[in-house]
């Protein structure tokens, strides 16, 4: 069997299960909060197809083979190429794409860029300065709400401008609550800087209990992010019908997150620091009312 073949194997068993996979992590996960069960099933389908696409990109770029993952997103992308060449791509998931990008009207872009953040996860582990994590998360993170923007038809450059402001703060709180898993797979997201500037060791994130100063770095984090959700969160006071409820969903999300990190006073390695479902709850209902 050739190494195309191969790969193409293990491209297509992954894909095997990508939709079911897709639809539990969608009803569970925190980012993805119980609002959006209640949009119509044409929204729901398009986001699924969405996340289908960018859990296959972080699947290959998080799990495959680290000597195949570089041809295997490949693979994704001339699919992609393939999509908007106006040609039936050969993936599943990227033919469940291309119902929504072109019944959406979403341009390719957004997509490249998810490309790009697990090309660059390949080749970079560690970010010196806040900035730079900032612009990791400008091609990890921010494309999702210009998508989900593009899926409601409420992509206008005010929106997205606030989406970014969204996203790029909920990236950060998952890398916060991530930190002893990411760094275990060899990535440290938390600034190289800050890190120094508490007094932390790269080994402090191995430990089983969060020690005192890694708990400051986390908190600073956590702090950035918050500003950001609170500047982002004018989004949903420019959106109406069921987009106002997905984005509103999103950002409460990211706020009951932020306070299961306060409320656990910022100990990620000790355990799980996820938020509570009426937390949740709460926090959307008072974004959902926010004008």
């Amino acid at each position: 069997m050739s190494v195309s073949e191969r790969l193409w194997n293990e491209t297509r068993l992954w894909n095997e299960t990508e939709e079911r996979r897709s639809r539990d992590a969608l009803q569970t996960r925190e980012n993805f909060p119980v609002a959006t069960r209640l949009l119509p099933a044409r929204h729901r389908a398009h986001l699924l197809n969405v996340y289908g696409y960018a859990r296959l990109v972080d699947d290959i770029g998080d799990e495959a083979p680290p000597g195949e993952r570089a041809a295997l997103l490949d693979l994704v992308e001339r699919d992609l190429d393939r999509i908007y060449a106006g040609t039936a791509p050969e993936l599943p998931a990227m033919r469940n794409l291309a119902r929504t990008v072109t019944a959406r009207a979403i341009p390719a872009e957004p997509f490249r860029r998810l490309l790009r953040a697990n090309r660059e996860d390949q080749v970079v582990s560690r970010y010196g300065t806040f900035d730079d994590l900032l612009g990791y998360c400008a091609l990890s993170a921010d494309p999702v709400g210009h998508i989900v923007l593009h899926v409601f038809g409420a992509a206008t450059p005010d929106r997205l401008a606030l989406s970014d402001r969204v996203c790029t703060a909920l990236q950060i709180i998952e890398h916060c609550q991530d930190a002893g898993e990411d760094y275990r797979n060899g990535r440290i997201y938390l600034p190289g800087d800050d890190l120094r500037r508490f007094g932390c060791e790269e080994s402090d994130l191995g430990a089983a209990v969060t020690p005192t100063r890694l708990r400051g770095v986390i908190a600073l984090q956590a702090a950035r992010a918050g500003r950001m959700l609170d500047d982002g969160a004018a989004l949903t006071g420019r959106l109406r019908g069921f987009a106002r409820v997905a984005v509103a969903g999103y950002v409460g999300g990211g706020l009951a997150a932020l306070s299961a990190l306060e409320r656990g006073a910022y100990d990620v390695l000790g355990a799980p620091s996820r938020p509570r479902k009426t937390r949740l709850l709460a926090e959307w209902s008072r974004t959902l009312g926010r004008r």
